[in-house]
């Protein structure tokens, strides 16, 4: 069992940057694929970057790529997503995720979600 507890949301304008922090429960952590997942207002869920076990691997969403970064600290049960030139279209409630497997992109894969932060970006 894993439990995520996402912090670091909030209101920005666009250009400015904000990092997003998920603390997990757990002595398993590493053996986790670790995401974040995002959901605007009418729209689904979607991917916006993962990183692997040991943190070897990442991919991103074309529409956050050169713009964000995911890391994590196995040693602290902690991941993080650090966003940059912030856009209005990156308004949504951010999800943390977790998935027994080394590295996934499809949403049916994470056993595990936090409860979600509120990012807003102001034009």
């Amino acid at each position: 069992q894993v439990q995520l507890v996402e912090s670091g949301g909030g209101l920005v304008q666009a250009g400015g940057s904000l990092r997003l922090s998920c603390a997990a429960s757990g002595r398993t952590f590493s053996s986790y694929a670790m995401a974040w997942f995002r959901q605007a207002p009418g729209k689904e869920r979607e991917f916006v970057a993962v990183i692997s076990w040991g943190g070897s691997s990442t991919r991103y969403a074309d529409s956050v790529k050169g713009r964000f970064v995911i890391s994590r600290d196995n040693a602290k049960n902690t991941v993080s997503l650090q966003m940059n030139n912030l856009k209005p279209e990156d308004t949504a409630v951010y999800y943390c995720a977790a998935a027994r497997s080394y590295y996934t992109l499809r949403l049916s894969d994470y056993d595990y979600w936090g409860q979600g932060t509120q990012v807003t970006v102001s034009s």
